[in-house]
């Protein structure tokens, strides 16, 4: 009883400590140095980016979604149309 606690507890900080390793951590620079500036704006870079690009992938899904139908509709009208200009044509 008394392993598989202390194997949980080394679990969980093990996996707790590799989740915050993957952060960009700007707390161990000087707040007036330069390499703390630069650190900030890549931070704020980073997540403008992702943010920006969720932003982009959600509306597209969205337009999809919504324009599926109509987007069929033309294609089919558009398919009529070229079947009759060859029946004229020929």
């Amino acid at each position: 009883m008394r392993i598989k606690l202390i194997l949980i507890t080394y679990l969980v900080f093990n996996i707790n400590n590799i989740s915050l390793s993957n952060e960009n951590n700007c707390q161990n620079l000087k707040k007036f140095s330069v390499e703390y500036v630069k650190c900030k704006a890549n931070l704020a870079k980073n997540k403008t980016i992702s943010a920006g690009k969720n932003f982009i992938d959600e509306t597209k899904d969205y337009q999809n979604k919504q324009w599926s139908k109509e987007k069929k509709k033309f294609i089919k009208t558009k398919e009529k149309i070229n079947d009759v200009k060859e029946k004229i044509l020929n």
